[in-house]
């Protein structure tokens, strides 16, 4: 949840994702927190939509992965439309962990030091 401070107007003047002293808990789709995010984030406008439903749709991958992996139901009871759309989703996870790899801490030196950093 997060954690808003408020300004002597009552309107929010910081967020955060932790309790704060003097800090007040909202719930995430508070419209004046939304309106503090649109003001103040640049490239916000438009895109908080986009964030909640991309969550949504990894939370239901995700259950879906652990529904098959408790053999609670089976990959072939969806239908042919959804299991091309989750293979499809899949794939693209598969591919943003093989350059997330790629680019892992340990390809690079340590600062000030030798490593065994291809850089």
């Amino acid at each position: 949840m997060p954690y808003i401070i408020r300004d002597t107007n009552g309107d929010i003047a910081a967020v955060y994702n932790q309790p704060v002293q003097g800090g007040e808990e909202v719930a995430p789709n508070d419209p004046a927190l939304k309106e503090f995010i649109l003001k103040n984030v640049p490239g916000a406008a438009g895109k908080t939509d986009e964030w909640v439903q991309a969550d949504l749709a990894r939370v239901i991958e995700d259950l879906i992965d652990i529904l098959i992996a408790k053999k609670l139901v089976l990959f072939t009871d969806f239908p042919a439309g959804a299991q091309k759309k989750l293979i499809e989703r899949r794939g693209l996870r598969k591919e943003f962990s093989y350059v997330e790899n790629l680019f892992a801490e340990d390809t690079f030196p340590p600062e000030g030091g030798q490593g065994g950093g291809y850089l």
